[in-house]
């Protein structure tokens, strides 16, 4: 096995760590009640949203696109095989993620019961720059080399322009930052705002109903 280089190194680490700490956290917090009782729902429920909005589509190149194995190195090939690849990032986009954004927006809006009770054209804006700053970091500084000129994200669900229609957005160097890529967090956000607000309030009737 060739060495790696820094970078490798720390998108490895970085993979692993932001999909299994919150894989191993979220139960054992949930189990002892140190978290809202419907983070371990959301979680599961936004890894299933995440891999089959995109993630599995770009990690296996199913529609017109390239997978990831094409797309990375070989030593990558071989620390993150193929066919966990895709479930890492799931898992990490609703941990790490989703589940990390949620909890850094209470706390820096007053930590109140409402934020995700009623929607906040403000909570929802600071949603949108923190999914899609972290997915522009993430890309610029791990994955550049997959998402280089050239190589192609397949269309998904959540990236329904394809690699039909996918401009650069903008450059930094001699990376750059494609809508393609952009298209599913752009997506997602109001989808994940709108879907917690209507399953915590639809929690609440359900237990004023029964009291």
């Amino acid at each position: 096995m060739d060495l790696l280089t820094y970078e490798q190194l720390r998108l490895v680490i970085v993979v692993y760590v932001s999909a299994l700490a919150p894989l191993i956290l979220i139960p054992i917090l949930h189990s002892r009640k140190l978290i809202p009782s419907w983070v371990l729902g959301f979680y599961m429920a936004m890894f299933v949203v995440c891999a089959l909005g995109w993630e599995l589509w770009f990690n296996y190149g199913l529609v017109a696109g390239d997978s990831v194995s094409l797309r990375r190195v070989d030593i990558l090939n071989q620390l993150i095989p193929l066919h966990i690849n895709g479930l890492l990032n799931s898992l990490a986009d609703a941990g790490t993620i989703c589940c990390g954004g949620l909890l850094l927006v209470w706390l820096l809006m007053g930590r109140s019961d409402s934020l995700y009770r009623e929607w906040s054209w403000q909570v929802f804006a600071v949603l949108l720059v923190l999914f899609i700053g972290q997915n522009i970091i993430v890309e610029m500084f791990l994955y550049h080399d997959q998402l280089a000129e050239g190589k192609q994200l397949s269309w998904a669900p959540l990236s329904p322009a394809g690699p039909w229609f996918d401009p650069v957005l903008f450059q930094f160097g001699e990376r750059s930052i494609r809508l393609g890529s952009q298209l599913p967090w752009l997506i997602l956000t109001p989808l994940l705002y709108l879907g917690l607000i209507r399953y915590l309030n639809s929690e609440t009737l359900g237990h004023s109903s029964h009291s």
